[in-house]
This record gives C-alpha cells, sequence and structure tokens, in this order.
C-alpha cells in the first residue's frame, strides 16, 4: 500500500510538471515575441541576401514590436552561419536567411557539411525567388540562344561560361543547360559575379547566368545582350526577351536561387505561422515589393508548409543535376 500511494504521488506530480510546462509553452508561443529576433545571414554586408534581410528586419521591428536584427557570420560559403542557426534554441528568435547554398552545400560537401538541410530546420516561408538572365557580351556573335546552342554543339568545349565560382546559381543554371543540350562548356570560375561579368562584357567568356539586378541598365548602355529570362512568363520589365522555355528549355523557372526564412527544427508551429504571416505582410506593402523588384526579385511568401515541400523538392533537382553534370566543390 505505501508504494502503491508513492507511486500515485509521483504520477500526480509528473503529471502537474507536465500541465505546467504545457501552459508555459503555451504562454511563451501566445506572446511571442517577447524579445529581440536575430537574423542570420551567411554573407557579406550589402548583397543581395543581405539587403533582402534587412528590408525585412526594420518593417519586422514595428509590426512585431520587437527589435529584429540582422547579423552577418560570414564564411565556408554560408554554411558557419546555417551550422550555427541549426543548434540554436528551437524558439523562433534566432533565424537563417537562407540562399541556394543551403541544400547545395549539404549535397556537394556530404560527409563536411555540419547540418542537414532539410530535418534540422523548420522552414519559415520562401519569402524571395531570384531568377536569372542569361546575357552575353553586346558584340558577341551569339544574337540568340539557337545559336549560342548551335556553337555548343558543334564542338567540345566550343562554348565557355562564367560565374561566381563553383556551385553557385550561375555555375549550376549553366551546367543545367549544358545538359539539356548535350552539350560539352568550358566553366570559367571568377571570385564574384562582377569579374565574370566583366570578362563576358570583353567577350573572352561567351555568357553566363546573371542576376536580373542591373542587367537592363547594362542592355541600354550596350555592355550584355540578353538572350533569355528563366522566370515562367516573361518578365514585365523585359518584356521582348524570350524565356528559357521558349528558347526551348522548359523547367529553368524551378531552379531558382531562394531567399528564405527558417528556423531551427522543433520551432513551434504557431511561432512558424506568425512569422510567416508577418513577413508576408511586410512583402506585400508596396513600398518593400517594388524594392524587391528593383533588386531582381520575384515576391513569393509562402505558407510553412508550402516552404518545407519547396525545400524537399528543391533538394531533389540539385541532387539529380549535381550527380548528372559531375559538378565537384
Amino acid at each position: 500500500m505505501p508504494a502503491t500511494r508513492f507511486l500515485n504521488s509521483w504520477m500526480r506530480l509528473f503529471f502537474s510538471a507536465m500541465l505546467c510546462a504545457h501552459a508555459m509553452l503555451a504562454a511563451a508561443q501566445t506572446d511571442f515575441p517577447n524579445k529581440p529576433i536575430k537574423m542570420v545571414v551567411g554573407y557579406s554586408a550589402g548583397g543581395p541576401t543581405d539587403v533582402i534581410a534587412r528590408l525585412v528586419a526594420q518593417d519586422l521591428s514595428v509590426s512585431l514590436g520587437q527589435a529584429v536584427v540582422v547579423e552577418n557570420r560570414v564564411g565556408a560559403n554560408g554554411n558557419i552561419a546555417t551550422e550555427s542557426v541549426a543548434t540554436s534554441a528551437p524558439d523562433g528568435y534566432t533565424l537563417i536567411v537562407n540562399t541556394l547554398s543551403h541544400n547545395v552545400n549539404a549535397i556537394m560537401g556530404a560527409g563536411k557539411v555540419k547540418y542537414d538541410p532539410v530535418k534540422d530546420f523548420s522552414p519559415i516561408t520562401l519569402a524571395v525567388a531570384l531568377p536569372q538572365y542569361l546575357v552575353v557580351g553586346y558584340n558577341s556573335p551569339y544574337k540568340t540562344m539557337a545559336e549560342l546552342i548551335a556553337k555548343a554543339k558543334s564542338a567540345p568545349d566550343a562554348v565557355s561560361y562564367g560565374s561566381a565560382g563553383n556551385g553557385g546559381s550561375a555555375h549550376l543554371s549553366a551546367a543545367l543547360l549544358a545538359t539539356r543540350s548535350q552539350s560539352q562548356m568550358v566553366h570559367v570560375p571568377f571570385k564574384g559575379n562582377a569579374p565574370a561579368l566583366t570578362e563576358v562584357i570583353a567577350n573572352r567568356v561567351d555568357f553566363m547566368f546573371y542576376p536580373m539586378i542591373g542587367v537592363l541598365e547594362r542592355e541600354a548602355q550596350k555592355q550584355v545582350r540578353i538572350l533569355a529570362v528563366t522566370t515562367t512568363q516573361r518578365y514585365t520589365d523585359a518584356p521582348q526577351v524570350p524565356t528559357m522555355a521558349e528558347s526551348g528549355f522548359p523547367g529553368f523557372e524551378e531552379y531558382v536561387g531562394p531567399v528564405g526564412f527558417l528556423a531551427p527544427a522543433g520551432t513551434p508551429p504557431a511561432v512558424l505561422e506568425k512569422l510567416a504571416n508577418s513577413i508576408r505582410t511586410t512583402l506585400n506593402k508596396p513600398d518593400i515589393n517594388q524594392r524587391m523588384r528593383q533588386l531582381g526579385g520575384v515576391v513569393i511568401g509562402s505558407s510553412p508548409t508550402e516552404y518545407r515541400t519547396w525545400l524537399r523538392e528543391d533538394h531533389a533537382r540539385w541532387t539529380q543535376l549535381i550527380r548528372m553534370a559531375n559538378v565537384k566543390e
């Protein structure tokens, strides 16, 4: 009997503790946020990802009533920042602003990268997609995609393409084009998009996929010629430019560079939803939406569930391409 009374007493204490814990968790979720939120960016200040993060953070600070601070943790192509957030408390107060490298680094650096891009994170929203233009020098002999591909198929290594480095969006997009066109092209990596574009303008490199920001101005200055765009429909700011699908290569619109927001795995769904709804409201404000367009971004604003599905599909897409094209670090 004493043992039974002891067991019953222990069970009452256990369930009381569980109820208290659930009550505290529910209160924390209801009050969220009640302290500053940190957005971690794995790249230097001033780049597109950083600028987008700061635009969102500034508006959220007002709408959420708490400071939202951007922290730049640079190194290893975003890995240092991503790994730090993966092991942070799953409470919604530490987020990673993720890009293409979130999935690609984990694929190309399998066994070296210290995070699982799906299991270690709770998706919040795919905020903005960053399509690309395929550009050649303004005086390039290639005036259409058909001419460029015909030359590439005429002989191995007849055409070269530039990029900001191995595993970046420009490299992988061109590798996808080479795979889809069944041609062999020469990859010329540079330390950044700017020096790569300089060589394309000078016709020392044949083409590259380049973020949309600033390209129309360069075309107006007769520095580049735009052969195609990776959007689903023709881009409203450049209706004369055919899509990759119209150029004979459908599906490129799926291989976009994302700028999204993730929290550590285990973050409460109510917190994720509140963050997603708040970010979506920010993105839909006319002035911020216009600024995103100026940065070459297309506003998405997905739900946490939609972003989880997208990330899984994106991981599968890049895994297949990296293996087929034999892309190495």
